[in-house]
C-alpha cells in the first residue's frame, strides 16, 4: 500500500490538476493509482463540471471520488480563503474499491434488512467492509446512511465528512468518475487488505465530574444526580477561573458517555451543543436523546482546549505500538477550525505529522464531520476527523 498527496493554490483549474498531479506520481512512483480522491474550493466553482474529467485524464485512477470545499487540504498544507485543490491518491493491491452515488429515496429504511444494506453497496456483510463519504448537506439525510450502516455492518469503520463551499441547494459538488452530482451523497466501499483507524477530536475538556442522567424527556434534561442541571451550572461557574467564566458564555457544551467504564477520559464523550437553559425550572436542551442514566458531563471548548485534544488523541494513537504504520490519511475538519480557530493555518496538518511522522495526509474542511466515537458513527461539528489508512495484517 502506498499513499500521495500534493495541494495547489493555482486559480487556473488546468494548472492546478497539472501541480497535483505531477507531485502524487511522484510520490507514487509513476503507478496509475487505484483510488483518488479531489478536493476543490468554492473558487473552482465555475470549473466543477469540469475537474473529476481533468484529472482522470492525466492520473487515469481506478476511482476517483471527491467534493467541493470550502478549504482543502494536502501534502501537509491547509489552503483556506483562496483557490485550492488538493489530490490524495492511493496504491491498494488487494483492495476492492466499489464506488456509488446515493440520493435520498435509494436508502433503505429502518425496518429494512441488512440485506437491503448488503445489496445496495454491492457488498456482503461478512466482507468486513469500511465506507468513505462524502454526503452532500443540503439535499441527503446523512445520518439516516450511516446508521443504516453501524447497523447493518457492525464491524466497519465510516469516516469522511458533509461536502462546503455552497450555501443553497445545487451548490455544492460530489465527483465520482468522471461525473459531478449537485446532490446525494458519494460512498466509496473499500474491502480486502485494508483496515481504517479513526481519531476523532472534539476539541473540547470536561470540567466538574460526571453526572447521572436521573430525569430526562426526548433532550431536555431535567436532573442530573437529582439536582437541577441549572445549579449544577451555576457550582461550576463559582468555581471556575477567570477564563473559564469566558467560555461559560459561548463555548459550553454537554458531553454523553458512549460507553460505561469505570474511568473516563478525553474522546470518551460524545460532544453536543446545549441548545437552551431555562433557569425557572432549572432544565436544559441538548442537541441529543440522552437516555434515563446515561452519564454527562459538561464540557468547554476554545482555540487551547483543542489543541491540547487533538496532542492527547495522537499522542495516544502513536503510542499504541501497531505492526502496521498508516500509509496515508484523510482529515475532515470542520470549517471552524483552522485559521478561525487557531488564527494560523496548517495546525492540525503539522500536530499530526509532528506526532505520526511524514505520512501523506489529505482532505478537506466540512459542513460537518463524519466519525465513530466508541465505535458508533456520528456527525460532529466542530471536529477533526481523521481516517488513517493501513493494511489490515
Amino acid at each position: 500500500m502506498r499513499w500521495g498527496s500534493a495541494v495547489s493554490t493555482a486559480a487556473s483549474p488546468e494548472a492546478a490538476v497539472d501541480e497535483v498531479v505531477s507531485a502524487v506520481q511522484a510520490q507514487l512512483g509513476g503507478a496509475r493509482p487505484d483510488l483518488a480522491v479531489v478536493f476543490a474550493s468554492e473558487h473552482h466553482r465555475q470549473e466543477y463540471d469540469r475537474l473529476p474529467g481533468l484529472v482522470r485524464s492525466r492520473l487515469t485512477p481506478g476511482v476517483l471520488a471527491g467534493c467541493s470545499a470550502g478549504g482543502v487540504i494536502g501534502g501537509g498544507r491547509e489552503i483556506e480563503g483562496r483557490p485550492g485543490l488538493s489530490l490524495t491518491a492511493a496504491l491498494l493491491p488487494g483492495v476492492t474499491l466499489t464506488p456509488l452515488h446515493l440520493e435520498n429515496d435509494q436508502v433503505p429504511g429502518a425496518a429494512d434488512t441488512p440485506a437491503a444494506w448488503a445489496q445496495l453497496l454491492r457488498v456482503r456483510a461478512d466482507a468486513r467492509p469500511h465506507f468513505l463519504l462524502l454526503p452532500d448537506p443540503f439535499t441527503f439525510e446523512a445520518e439516516r446512511l450511516f446508521a443504516g450502516l453501524d447497523g447493518a455492518f457492525p464491524t466497519s469503520t465510516t469516516v469522511g465528512g458533509l461536502a462546503s463551499g455552497g450555501q443553497a441547494p445545487g451548490d455544492n459538488a460530489l465527483f465520482l468518475g468522471a461525473e459531478t452530482h449537485r446532490s446525494g451523497a458519494v460512498v466509496v466501499v473499500l474491502t480486502g487488505d485494508i483496515a481504517v483507524d479513526t481519531i476523532v477530536a472534539q476539541g473540547c475538556r470536561p470540567i466538574g465530574d460526571p453526572l447521572f442522567v436521573t430525569r430526562c424527556e426526548r433532550n431536555i434534561i431535567f436532573e442530573l444526580d437529582g439536582r437541577r442541571p441549572f445549579e449544577v451550572l451555576q457550582e461550576l461557574v463559582k468555581r471556575a477561573d477567570e477564563r473559564d467564566r469566558a467560555l461559560f458564555r459561548h463555548s459550553l457544551f454537554l458531553g454523553v458517555v458512549m460507553k460505561e467504564q469505570p474511568e473516563y477520559r478525553q474522546g470518551d464523550f460524545l460532544i453536543r451543543n446545549l441548545a437552551g437553559i431555562d433557569p425557572a425550572s432549572g432544565a436544559i436542551a441538548v442537541g441529543a436523546l440522552p437516555e434515563l442514566g446515561a452519564v454527562v458531563q459538561f464540557h468547554l471548548r476554545d482555540a487551547e482546549t483543542s489543541r491540547d485534544d487533538l496532542e492527547a488523541l495522537l499522542n495516544r494513537y502513536s503510542g499504541e505500538g501497531r505492526a502496521d504504520r498508516p500509509a496515508g490519511a484523510l482529515l475532515f475538519s470542520c470549517l471552524g477550525r483552522g485559521m478561525y480557530l487557531y488564527g494560523r493555518p496548517d495546525h492540525d496538518t503539522d500536530a499530526f505529522h509532528r506526532h505520526l511522522g511524514e505520512i501523506p495526509l489529505g482532505g478537506f474542511f466540512c459542513n460537518g464531520e463524519i466519525g465513530p466515537v466508541r465505535g458508533t458513527t456520528f456527525l460532529h461539528g466542530y471536529t477533526s476527523a481523521f481516517g488513517l489508512f493501513r493494511s489490515r495484517g
